[in-house]
């Protein structure tokens, strides 16, 4: 059975997670973004399943379409965005789910 987490921006959905890795569903909604962040620990491996996801990092801006995906690593500084309508993307991480440093947050989240 999944766990649905709704969030501001649209909603996570863990398919799994034990000590090994963790497989969530993330829906973006249309114009929304994640936080800019890093993890200290956390790397993650994103799949884009349906629309465009923007991924900003360090001064540079991909656009992945659907079969598209890239590896995040820690420390990296990263966010995500939905620019082109609803985008929905597998995540595959190590399994830290609390190793969050915001940075920026359009949603007034706690920030470090």
């Amino acid at each position: 059975m999944s766990i649905i987490i709704k969030k501001p921006w649209g909603q996570e959905e863990i398919l799994e997670t034990n000590d090994y890795y963790t497989v969530k569903r993330l829906t973006m909604m249309d114009g929304h973004q994640c936080s800019k962040q890093y993890h200290n620990e956390k790397k993650e491996t994103i799949y884009v399943i349906y629309g465009t996801l923007t991924v900003y990092f360090d001064d540079s801006v991909i656009l992945l379409d659907p079969g598209n995906f890239w590896t995040i690593e820690p420390k990296k500084v990263h966010r995500m965005s939905a620019k082109n309508g609803i985008t929905i993307y597998l995540e595959c991480s190590t399994s830290q789910l609390h190793d969050v440093v915001r940075l920026e947050d359009d949603y007034e989240r706690d920030k470090k």
